[in-house]
């Protein structure tokens, strides 16, 4: 899949900035959230209440670029915000299950949107694209606006407006072995510091699963 995961040339004519770091992780040994990962999420919350103006700035550059990306596909964020957005909003942390602690825990801390997408669920390759607006999707979800930013597979949308909202068919869930995490960047965010929201990422699942085998990919307006 990694290989075969691609961004179309629309998208990146709306936001020639956008970058995304794909990463699979093969043998997960998911769970409920137990102790370590409420302790990441507690970590991540504690953040956003120490730190000073400065960081307060970069946060809010960061999520504004994102709310900025969806005007320009004419969606409006203070109705359905940005994942990262939405996330920060909701302290305490949600409890999902570890392999979506650790995510999260990493978004909000980088204030970066992460997805995370369950691979044996998925029917081909994911594809960021525009929509045409008659794509498959989950009745919760209701069909995609012609022109919106879609994340899609063979059978339907995987992700609404960009990382708004995900179909529940593709979602990590306990019993998830095989996964694929998405690491979405718009400027003013650097490459290196979404190279480093991978590396600790990848550091938390391998916490979590000793065993996994994680790789990754970085796709850019360049390729």
């Amino acid at each position: 899949m990694l290989d075969d995961i691609t961004v179309d040339d629309s998208v990146l004519a709306l936001r020639p900035d956008f970058a995304v770091l794909l990463m699979t992780a093969h043998g997960l040994d998911n769970g409920p959230t137990d102790d370590r990962s409420r302790g990441w999420l507690t970590a991540a919350s504690d953040l956003l209440t120490v730190e000073g103006e400065e960081e307060r700035e970069v946060r809010a550059a960061k999520i504004e670029a994102w709310r900025e990306a969806y005007r320009l596909f004419g969606a409006k964020p203070s109705r359905t915000r940005p994942s990262v957005d939405a996330l920060t909003r909701r302290l305490p942390l949600p409890e999902i299950n570890q392999a979506v602690d650790a995510y999260n825990s990493i978004s909000v801390k980088h204030a970066l949107p992460i997805g995370g997408e369950d691979l044996d669920r998925y029917d081909g390759p994911a594809r960021l694209i525009r929509a045409t607006g008659d794509e498959a999707s989950e009745e919760a979800l209701g069909t995609p606006d012609a022109g919106e930013v879609i994340w899609r597979d063979d059978t339907g949308v995987t992700c609404r407006r960009w990382n708004w909202r995900q179909v529940a068919r593709t979602r990590l869930t306990e019993e998830t072995v095989n996964a694929l995490f998405i690491l979405e960047r718009l400027e003013p965010m650097t490459l290196e510091e979404l190279k480093v929201a991978g590396e600790e990422l990848a550091d938390l699942l391998s916490e979590l699963s000793p065993g996994v085998r994680i790789a990754g990919r970085l796709l850019t307006g360049g390729k």
